[in-house]
């Protein structure tokens, strides 16, 4: 059983589907955690189900005051924060050709651009501490590429090459970045998809079926654990071998 206990973590992202999942495995496994979204009546819905969870919100969009909103998360936590993990994203699909120069900069912005902003004012915290873990949600387009994700897809890849840097930056002061990416998980979205699409889908998948959300929540909370100590730079493919590496 991994223990978590007296560790404080700051999730964000936390009201999607996968997000949940994070939630439900982190307070299985005893940890304290602060949980971050936009949607203000999600926030409340979580908080109504987890005895003792912390939340907060904002929209990573507001890059000028992600400062202030990680020396909140500070301030709640009693000024230590022993693991971030970013899994806020968003996506605004179309074809290169069509896609507006606005829903570029918008999926850049949030998905890459606020993650690094948010990562290197935790990581001064965590300096202080002389120790941090860092998980960041990326996704399989991030490697392979995706039809009409192009600004995704570059989002994604970003923050790998990012975390890369990241850990060989401050592997020395005793803080690990590591990466998980999903591939075809179920959700809400994927109930929507036509049974021909969906069974299209999973013949490119070596498992022959989707993913769950707590299968991407399992490879998280162990690298949220002292089992991924000597772990850093990693990232750990969720996609049921949708793509190889």
């Amino acid at each position: 059983m991994i223990n978590l206990k007296d560790l404080n973590i700051v999730l964000t992202g936390a009201t999607g589907i996968i997000g949940n999942s994070i939630l439900d495995k982190l307070f299985l496994a005893g940890a304290n955690v602060l949980a971050t979204g936009t949607n203000e009546q999600k926030l409340k819905t979580i908080q109504e189900k987890y005895k003792n969870l912390k939340v907060l919100k904002f929209d990573f969009s507001d890059h000028k005051n992600i400062d202030k909103f990680v020396e909140d998360c500070a301030k709640i936590l009693s000024n230590k924060i022993d693991i971030l993990i970013n899994n806020a994203g968003i996506t605004q699909d179309n074809l290169s050709i069509r896609m507006k120069e606005e829903e570029w900069k918008k999926v850049i912005d949030i998905n890459l651009t606020s993650t690094f902003l948010i990562t290197k004012n935790i990581i001064k915290k965590m300096l202080k501490s002389k120790k941090g873990k860092i998980i960041n949600v990326t996704s399989v387009v991030g490697h392979s590429g995706n039809i009409g994700q192009a600004n995704y897809a570059a989002s994604k890849a970003g923050i790998i090459a990012m975390s890369k840097s990241l850990a060989l930056e401050y592997g020395k002061k005793n803080i690990t970045v590591n990466s998980v990416s999903p591939g075809f998980i179920i959700s809400d979205m994927t109930a929507k998809i036509s049974e021909e699409h969906t069974e299209l889908m999973k013949s490119r998948i070596s498992l022959n079926k989707f993913g769950r959300p707590e299968d991407v929540a399992n490879s998280i909370v162990f690298l949220s654990s002292n089992l991924s100590d000597y772990i850093t730079g990693e990232t750990i493919h969720v996609n049921g071998g949708m793509y190889f590496s």
